[in-house]
């Protein structure tokens, strides 16, 4: 018998790598950020506008909106820097390995995470939000306003605020957890997109709602609460829509998908303890309001205002962390670890001057940037205090966000964690022995906070450096 004709096989073909792992470090980082930190750029120029027209209402509504901030940004650090991280390192290192079929499903899984946690807060505020804002501001009988300002009125302010904003906490979570995945999956540009939009619709929709037009006037400070819910969530819309279209590159599971632990455990194992460094991050916050709130009304108002830089400065971080977060995550599901560290370390530098260079001139004009939001020279002299005394060394919370936004797609958060409570004890530990046993006042508190900034970047960098990221 005739031989048989040869089998034509076709060679084999190793998968091909993710486009994201042969990218040079530096203008990939940059294509990266660029759109989150424009649309974050944005945000924070909404946050000024909000700042100024609830200036407009009195200080007492300034300094009920600085008792809410803390809170309000621990949720949305928590949405987009906590939670939203363990969606974007999931989504990355499960793209980086080459699981489609995972990364499909993890939408589902991501989103009932999101909307769990906004019922959590929407809750709890509801029913704790006006003790927590008597402990914050100090406000029982006995520790009066000072300036002849009302206690009540400025309780008043605040809970009107967090009832309306936390009421439509849905719309924030959804909103950062499609960020999250879309991020996650590297594109980074829709996300971008569709924030801008909202941001730059929020702020005459604040002004409008906030103080009114024509002869209408306005719902007040709940005004700008319901600007941000509206905001959140046409953004969450146009993300929605993107995603089913394929955006991300893939179409996602919506339906039929099995609820899987599996899935679940590596959105909440980092997610969890990034929003624990969130929530101890704001925790220090409120902890040296809370002793701020010693010095009177006025001297709280002006705190707020100036502390708000450096939660401006979050989401300019923000958006170099993103990128490392996809970018490690990426390289750590391929099990390129030497990679997740030099990109980690150089969007941490990247990070570092640019928020150092917006610190290092608001401490050199501190007076120009307290002026935006109040006449009130009491007011005034607190936030030019906290600022010539911090903002020198913000370059050192850029280092130290990125830092943690990086350690989340390698997944390893112990360290910054362990970094996060050092933080907390020296600022606000620290802050307390200056004010009440050392007999400081301001000056010693603001240092405490300054020295703990320089803490948190130094540390992180430290330690990443001595002991780098490996495979388990």
């Amino acid at each position: 018998m005739p031989d048989s004709a040869p089998v034509l096989r076709e060679p084999f073909m190793p998968p091909k790598p993710h486009p994201l792992l042969v990218a040079a470090p530096v203008p990939t980082i940059v294509r990266l950020a660029l759109p989150t930190t424009a649309v974050m750029i944005a945000q924070s120029g909404v946050s000024i506008a909000e700042t100024w027209v609830i200036g407009q209402l009195g200080t007492e509504a300034l300094a009920g909106f600085a008792l809410v901030f803390p809170l309000f940004m621990l949720m949305t650090m928590m949405a987009a820097g906590g939670i939203g991280g363990g969606i974007a390192s999931a989504i990355a290192r499960a793209s980086g390995g080459g699981r489609t079929a995972d990364v499909r499903a993890l939408v589902v899984h991501a989103l009932l995470v999101a909307l769990g946690f906004a019922l959590l807060f929407t809750i709890g505020m509801r029913i704790f939000g006006a003790d927590i804002f008597r402990l914050l501001g100090s406000l029982r009988s006995g520790n009066g306003a000072a300036g002849g300002s009302d206690p009540a009125r400025v309780l008043a302010f605040a809970l009107t605020y967090s009832d309306t904003i936390f009421a439509g906490a849905a719309a924030h979570w959804a909103m950062f957890a499609l960020s999250a995945v879309l991020r996650g999956a590297g594109n980074a540009a829709l996300p971008g997109k569709a924030m801008l939009l909202s941001s730059l619709l929020q702020i005459p929709l604040t002004f409008v709602l906030a103080l009114g037009v024509g002869g209408w006037g306005g719902l007040g400070i709940a005004g700008a609460a319901v600007s941000a819910i509206c905001t959140a969530t046409l953004a969450s819309a146009l993300m929605a829509l993107a995603l089913h279209r394929g955006a991300a590159g893939f179409t996602p599971a919506l339906r039929g998908v099995s609820l899987r632990t599996a899935l679940f455990a590596p959105i909440l194992r980092v997610g969890l303890i990034s929003s624990v460094s969130a929530i101890t991050a704001n925790l220090t916050t409120i902890l040296v309001t809370l002793l701020v709130a010693g010095f009177g009304v006025a001297a709280l108002a002006g705190y707020g205002v100036g502390s708000r830089l450096e939660f401006m400065l979050v989401p300019l971080a923000f958006g170099i962390g993103a990128a490392l977060t996809t970018l490690v995550g990426i390289a750590a599901g391929a099990g390129q670890w030497q990679r997740a560290v030099r990109v980690a370390i150089i969007g941490s530098l990247m990070a570092a001057v640019l928020t150092g260079t917006v610190g290092s001139l608001v401490a050199i004009f501190p007076q120009g940037w307290m002026s935006i939001f109040s006449a009130d020279p009491l007011v005034q002299q607190t936030g030019v205090a906290y600022l010539t005394r911090a903002a020198p060394f913000y370059a050192f919370f850029g280092l130290g966000m990125a830092l943690n936004f990086a350690s989340q797609g390698a997944g390893r958060q112990g360290v910054p964690l362990a970094i996060a409570f050092m933080r907390l004890a020296l600022a606000a530990g620290g802050g307390w022995l200056a004010v009440h046993v050392l007999k400081l006042g301001e000056d010693g508190l603001f240092w405490a906070v300054a020295m703990a900034i320089v803490l948190f970047g130094t540390a992180n960098l430290a330690a990443l450096i001595i002991r780098p990221w490996r495979g388990r």
